[in-house]
């Protein structure tokens, strides 16, 4: 015995789609597959509009710092000490 999830008119034991569901879809059919077309239009012009004006930037004002200065490693502060107590000698 086969597992049914819900009983319905418009799909059949095979859950295909009966003649009533094929009849009430009939009149929406023109105008869905309109708006669909409509809406995927309006996505690929959006896109390809974002694509072609990222496309366009040119980044020649942008100011590219040099690398930075590197100090030199700071030595640890007893050493430091010992520095400044050895120069006051």
């Amino acid at each position: 015995m086969g597992y049914k999830p819900f009983q319905s008119t418009y799909y059949d034991a095979r859950m295909r789609a009966s003649p009533a569901l094929l009849r009430a879809r009939a009149p929406y059919l023109v105008k869905n597959t309109i708006t669909g077309f409509a809406i995927c239009t309006l996505v690929i012009g959006i896109y390809t509009y974002t694509i072609r004006a990222v496309s366009q930037d040119e980044f020649d004002d942008v100011i590219v710092p040099d690398e930075p200065v590197r100090r030199p490693v700071q030595q640890s502060t007893t050493q430091a000490v010992q520095q400044v107590v050895d120069a006051r000698k």
